[in-house]
């Protein structure tokens, strides 16, 4: 079964199609400024490579239609006609409280994630876009909502409620929610393979996983099911990130609103696109740039680094202390996966959990793979994540 991932955005769209047997990627692209006067689609596949298209894309119709014409190229494509795609499966960042599973989407189903989009507003309308586009291009061809939220619906309500008037949450749904869920559930899974061969029992393990790019956000999974996250109605609260600011006491809006004169509007874009490691270190929002800084000598780049850090080992004691133990932390994401700096930093000194990772596994292993030391209390996982993979299985499994 071939399946078609999507990821719609508000000008642009990413897309892999994947072999539901084999788990392989056939054809993958990006299609970028779709509305404006010009357009890019940088696509590549297995049989012919990479290529790039400047081709002017008016909506997201157009962007699919494009993205059906190449992959039926008869020199470039990867298949020969449109209906060899058996499902599409698209990225949905907001599922509310009404979707905690992935689900078949009707016209109904469509109009319900839109109604969401309060929670979600620069998100699920360019999903709910791509989703529409797919039904009218493809009639009769299932498309499947696979939830960024979903895999932390499992929270029990003392981990979701927030300490506000409680009617909040009963009319407009304010609690935590959570992200990243997609990530979060496939790094889970082959986490809780790999320590069943290491003879911990799945049912009974309390893990960590650490998404760590630039977005980030942690969490606490037992028995693989998640009791806990950092972020919350938004992507914002949490984890230092790349231009997010993360956990900060809520009073400072006010108070920058009345010191900057600014309204709510240039306070979200303060708290959303100008603060993290950007706005500690006044470098850059890009990990391998603040640390290139703090190696020469830049205090402030260094002051992010150590925010940074301090956030991630604040969240991973606490998480142990909600589960009431820790088998395992598992590193994701860009920063999580490749930076042998950041995931050291975040270990060192844990050792009073258990923590005890192996420098050298650390700095030449790839993952999937176990960084800590042999006899180590809890284990230390490196597991890429692979969300388009996850939605396809997810595409699969309901269709």
């Amino acid at each position: 079964m071939k399946i078609l991932v999507l990821n719609s955005g508000s000008s642009s769209l990413k897309y892999q199609l994947i072999d539901s047997e084999s788990e392989q990627v056939i054809a993958k692209g990006l299609c970028e400024r779709i509305g404006m006067d010009m357009g890019k689609i940088k696509f590549e596949t297995q049989a012919h490579g990479k290529g790039e298209l400047d081709i002017a894309m008016p909506d997201h119709d157009a962007a699919i239609s494009d993205v059906f014409n190449l992959l039926t190229d008869s020199e470039k494509g990867a298949i020969s006609d449109v209906s060899e795609i058996s499902a599409v499966g698209h990225r949905v960042v907001h599922g509310g409280e009404k979707f905690a599973d992935s689900v078949v989407v009707d016209e109904k189903i469509a109009d319900e994630i839109d109604e969401l989009s309060d929670l979600a507003p620069l998100h699920n309308p360019a999903n709910v876009m791509g989703i529409r586009s797919c039904m009218k291009l493809m009639p009769g061809v299932p498309q499947v909502a696979v939830f960024d939220t979903a895999f932390h619906a499992t929270m029990p309500a003392y981990a979701y409620t927030y300490a506000l008037p409680y009617e909040y949450y009963k009319k407009f749904g304010v609690r935590r929610y959570g992200f990243h869920g997609t990530s979060h559930r496939f790094v889970t899974g082959k986490a809780l393979d790999m320590l069943k061969d290491a003879g911990v029992d799945p049912a009974s393990s309390k893990i960590v996983t650490c998404h760590l790019g630039n977005g980030c956000s942690m969490a606490a999974v037992a028995g693989g099911k998640v009791v806990d996250t950092s972020m919350g109605l938004t992507p914002l609260e949490g984890m230092v990130m790349g231009t997010r600011c993360g956990d900060m006491d809520p009073a400072i809006i006010m108070f920058l609103e009345k010191k900057l004169g600014v309204g709510t509007k240039e306070i979200d874009t303060i708290m959303n696109k100008k603060s993290g490691l950007l706005g500690i270190s006044e470098v850059s929002s890009d990990m391998r740039d603040v640390e290139g800084a703090a190696a020469e000598g830049n205090a402030q780049a260094q002051l992010a680094l150590d925010v940074f850090v301090y956030r991630i080992k604040k969240y991973l004691g606490a998480y142990a202390a909600a589960m009431g133990g820790l088998d395992a932390i598992v590193f994701t994401g860009g920063i999580g996966e490749n930076d042998k700096n950041a995931r050291a930093a975040i270990c060192k000194g844990m050792g009073f959990l258990g923590i005890d990772l192996d420098e050298d596994k650390n700095k030449s292993m790839r993952g999937p793979a176990d960084i800590s030391k042999d006899g180590s209390g809890v284990r230390i996982l490196l597991v890429p994540t692979n969300e388009e993979l996850m939605i396809a299985r997810e595409t699969a499994a309901l269709v």
